[in-house]
C-alpha cells in the first residue's frame, strides 16, 4: 500500500515528504532580470525525509547561529587607595581631612560592588553552562528522533527552565547591583565638586591646597572607576537581558519539538536576532539577495488530508527569509476552494480558517512574534481543495 504524500510547496518548488527533493537555485533566483545561464555545478538539493525517518539532518538550519551564553566583561575594577594627608588644623584642614574621609568610605564601597560583581559574573557564566549542557543534550536526542511527548524529555525540558531561571535571577542580582553603583557614582559626583569648591574657602595655608590637589587626583581616578564599572556592568545587563529573552523562545521552541518527537530547529527569534546582529556589524544589507515578488507564496501548505505534517518544511522556508532579511514580516492567507456549492464552501471556510490558525500556532511555537505575521481570508474557483499560503510583506 502507498504511503499518502503531503506536499508542501517553496515558491513553486514541492516539498514531497516521501523522500522528493527541491532545489536551492530554484529558491531564490537571480535578480539580474536576465534569461538565467546553464552552470557546470550542480545545485544542492535538500532532501526532506519521511515522517518515519529515524534521523533528521538540520545542520543547514542551524548553521551560522552561536547557542553560547553571551561573553561579558572581565574587567576587575580595583580601587587605588586615596593617598594620606596630614590635618594642618586650619578649616580648610578639617575640610580636607572629612572629604579625605568620605573618598575613602566611597572606595571601600565601591570595593565591595567590584567584588560582588566578579562574584555575579562566575555565577552568571556557570548557571549558563549548565543551562545549555541541558539543552544541548535535548537536541542532540531531539536531532535523532524520538517519541512524541517523551517523558525523559520533557524532565529534561523542566531541568533546562528551571536553570534559565537561575540565569535570570543572576540578572537580577546585577541589576540592584547596577542601583547601588548608581549611587556610588552620584555620591562620587558630589565629593569631586566639594572639593573642587574647597580651593575657594578663605583661611587655607599652601600645604591645604596641596593636599586638596591631590585629592582632587584621587576622586577624579574613582570617578571615571565608577563610570567604567557602572559601564561595563550596564552591557553585561543588556547582554544577559537579550540572551534570555532569546533563550526563552529557544525554549518554547524545543517544548513543540519535544511535543512533536522532532527537532526543526533554532528559534526563528534567534535567527532573527543573530542573522540581524549579523548584518549590523557587516554594514552590508542583505534585501538585495531577496527577490520581492508579491505574487508567489514562499509556502503553500495543501490539506488535502488529516493531519498533514507540514511543520518542518515551514520551519526551513521562513528561517531561510529570516537569513536573509531579519526583520522580515509576513501574510498569512487562508484559501478556501469554493467548488461543490454553497453549503460545501462554507464548510471549506471554516476549516481552511482553522488550518490557518494552526499554521499561525506552529510559527509562534518556532519562535516568530505574533507581530510579524497577518492572517486574512479568501476563496479561489482555481484551487481544487484547502490550502494556506504564506507570503513575505
Amino acid at each position: 500500500m502507498k504511503k499518502a504524500v503531503t506536499v508542501v510547496t517553496l515558491i513553486g518548488s514541492a516539498f514531497l515528504f516521501a523522500g522528493c527533493t527541491f532545489t536551492t537555485d530554484a529558491l531564490w533566483p537571480s535578480l539580474s532580470g536576465g534569461v538565467p545561464t546553464a552552470t557546470k555545478k550542480p545545485p544542492q538539493k535538500i532532501v526532506i525525509n519521511s515522517s518515519g525517518a529515524k534521523t533528521t539532518t538540520l545542520a543547514s538550519n542551524s548553521r551560522g547561529l552561536s547557542n553560547k551564553p553571551p561573553k561579558l566583561g572581565a574587567t576587575n575594577f580595583r580601587v587605588k587607595p586615596a593617598t594620606p594627608g596630614r590635618n594642618t588644623g586650619t578649616v580648610v584642614g578639617n575640610k580636607v581631612a572629612a572629604l579625605r574621609d568620605d573618598l575613602k568610605r566611597l572606595q571601600t564601597s565601591v570595593q565591595k560592588q567590584n567584588n560582588d560583581l566578579q562574584n555575579a559574573r562566575r555565577l552568571a557564566n556557570a548557571n549558563s553552562r549548565g543551562y545549555h549542557e541541558r539543552v544541548a543534550s535535548m537536541r542532540s536526542k531531539l536531532q535523532l528522533g524520538t517519541t512524541p511527548g517523551n517523558p525523559v524529555l520533557v524532565k529534561e525540558w523542566n531541568s533546562s527552565q528551571a536553570q534559565l531561571e537561575k540565569v535570570n535571577n543572576d540578572l537580577s542580582t546585577m541589576t540592584a547591583l547596577s542601583s547601588r553603583v548608581a549611587a556610588d557614582a552620584a555620591l562620587s559626583a558630589y565629593i569631586l565638586d566639594s572639593t573642587k569648591a574647597a580651593f575657594g574657602l578663605s583661611g587655607a595655608i599652601d600645604e591645604d591646597h596641596s593636599q586638596l590637589a591631590v585629592l582632587e587626583d584621587d576622586v577624579s581616578q574613582t570617578v571615571i572607576l565608577i563610570e567604567r564599572l557602572l559601564t561595563e556592568l550596564s552591557d553585561d545587563i543588556r547582554r544577559q537581558t537579550n540572551y534570555i529573552a532569546n533563550e526563552r523562545g529557544e525554549l518554547n521552541t524545543l517544548a513543540l519539538a519535544v511535543k512533536n518527537g522532532e527537532f526543526f530547529g533554532p528559534s526563528l527569534a534567534t535567527t532573527s536576532y543573530t542573522m540581524g546582529s549579523a548584518k549590523a556589524e557587516a554594514g552590508k544589507s542583505r534585501i538585495s539577495s531577496i527577490r520581492r515578488n508579491r505574487d508567489k507564496p514562499i509556502v503553500v501548505i495543501r490539506f488535502d488530508r488529516p493531519n498533514v505534517n507540514y511543520e518542518q518544511a515551514l520551519y526551513t522556508a521562513v528561517n531561510r527569509v529570516l537569513q536573509r532579511k531579519p526583520d522580515a514580516t509576513f501574510n498569512l492567507i487562508a484559501v478556501s476552494s469554493v467548488s461543490g456549492g454553497v453549503a460545501k464552501s462554507a464548510l471549506n471556510s471554516n476549516a481552511t480558517r482553522r488550518n490557518a490558525q494552526a499554521v499561525l500556532r506552529s510559527l509562534v511555537d518556532m519562535g516568530l512574534p505574533p507581530s510579524r505575521v497577518t492572517m486574512s481570508a479568501e476563496t479561489s474557483a482555481n484551487n481544487p481543495g484547502n490550502e494556506v499560503h504564506i507570503y513575505l510583506r
